[in-house]
């Protein structure tokens, strides 16, 4: 299977990752704007959000790899901020940041090196067997599964309702090491 590269991907994409039996992320695939290879959507106290990485400009066709992020606006203490704001109160938050803190003190120069580094701490923490690997070489992506509409715990969700297919974070601080199961078990 062959996915493109994410920001704490949607629960979808980790639905795909974690049920294949291999899996190859494209480095070579031409970068898409306002798609989750740059932006990831969690769940604030007032709604859904999308926090957004910024990229530098880069002409049409450039291959994701050569993306770099752009360092204008304090993008990562806003990301972190509103990561607290949507996440700390629920059960796993507190266990879980101190891994995921340093992604937003540091500075990355590649939009696919800071997503990589967050994706292997994912799989981590998920305790996510698939092999991964870099693919290198320009082919069409796989398709995702239809986005998994089985409610799980969600701070929010007796004010909001339950929100489906949020980035693999919500799963995540929501579930803790439970999420694998909610990922290998989706709906068929």
């Amino acid at each position: 299977m062959l996915l493109p590269t994410t920001y704490l991907g949607p629960i979808s994409w980790w639905q795909a990752l974690t049920q294949a039996p291999s899996v190859r992320i494209s480095t070579a695939e031409h970068y898409v704007k306002q798609t989750t290879r740059n932006r990831c959507r969690i769940l604030m106290p007032d709604g859904p959000q999308d926090l957004v990485v910024p990229v530098c400009a880069a002409p049409n066709h450039t291959p994701v790899r050569d993306i770099r992020i752009s360092d204008h606006g304090q993008w990562r203490h806003h990301h972190w901020s509103a990561l607290r704001t949507a996440y700390g109160k629920s059960p796993f938050f507190e266990y879980y940041a101190d891994d995921f803190a340093p992604f937003y003190e540091h500075r990355y120069d590649f939009l696919i090196d800071f997503n990589e580094g967050l994706r292997r701490l994912v799989t981590e923490l998920l305790d996510v067997d698939t092999p991964v690997s870099l693919a290198t070489t320009f082919e069409p992506l796989s398709p995702l599964p239809q986005p998994d509409v089985r409610p799980y715990y969600q701070v929010f969700a007796q004010r909001l309702g339950f929100q489906a297919d949020l980035s693999i974070a919500d799963l995540l601080f929501n579930l803790g090491p439970e999420g694998l199961l909610y990922l290998t078990n989706s709906q068929k």
